[in-house]
């Protein structure tokens, strides 16, 4: 993206991991816009909530690309990025991610006056949780991310007025993240490569596992 305008960006919904995609989609993209690494001023990342192997290979790729040019680094709520996928529509919008078991990482935004206004935080909560959340609002909902679907089949007969993002627009894209950056209003900051950092919710499987065993033998 230059000054506010895309130049060029890679979709894939394959179920491919990015350890095998994200530096191919990378190189071709900088060819086929006709850029160089070392032109980009800054470089952008969702930075989670999401798979933890996929948000740490693209963090790792972003600070591989920036730090040896020294180059400035923004990390972008993943969810957030989502919710430019429906600017413009004049919307209150429900950005949602399955985190499994019956749990979702989510956000909600409103689009209004072709901006978008954070109005929660990231979380990571249950569907009955959100449920509970939603009710207060009030007014038509629009669900995204790749936890929209089962949101809505969730909450279908619970709330009066839901909709799902349609197709091409539910799942996260690298133009949102970008769009999140432009924006005038941007809660975005950038930082050296080095201070770029994750945002997980919650702890990985395999530290929950090692903090309930722990508890387990405390008691």
């Amino acid at each position: 993206m230059r000054d506010g305008k895309l130049l060029g960006e890679f979709f894939l919904n394959v179920g491919l991991t990015h350890s095998s995609t994200l530096m191919p989609m990378v190189v071709s993209l900088l060819r086929n816009a006709d850029v160089s690494v070392r032109d980009v001023d800054l470089f952008a990342v969702s930075n989670g909530p999401g798979s933890f192997t996929g948000v740490r290979i693209g963090v790792s790729t972003v600070k591989g690309m920036a730090q040896p040019l020294a180059k400035p680094c923004a990390g972008v709520s993943t969810l957030l990025a989502m919710a430019y996928n429906l600017i413009g529509t004049d919307s209150l919008i429900c950005c949602a991610m399955d985190a499994r078991c019956r749990q979702v990482y989510t956000a909600l935004f409103e689009s209004k006056d072709g901006r978008i206004v954070r109005l929660t935080d990231d979380d990571a909560v249950s569907l009955d949780d959100l449920l509970e959340k939603l009710r207060g609002f009030g007014r038509k909902i629009t669900f995204v991310g790749d936890g929209a679907e089962l949101c809505y089949n969730a909450f279908c007969g619970c709330l009066p007025d839901i909709a799902l993002a349609p197709p091409s627009l539910r799942y996260q894209r690298a133009s949102g993240v970008a769009a999140a950056v432009f924006a005038e209003d941007t809660e975005i900051r950038s930082v050296p490569a080095e201070e770029l950092n994750v945002s997980y919710l919650r702890l990985s499987q395999a530290e929950r596992e090692r903090k309930q065993k722990l508890e387990a033998q405390k008691s």
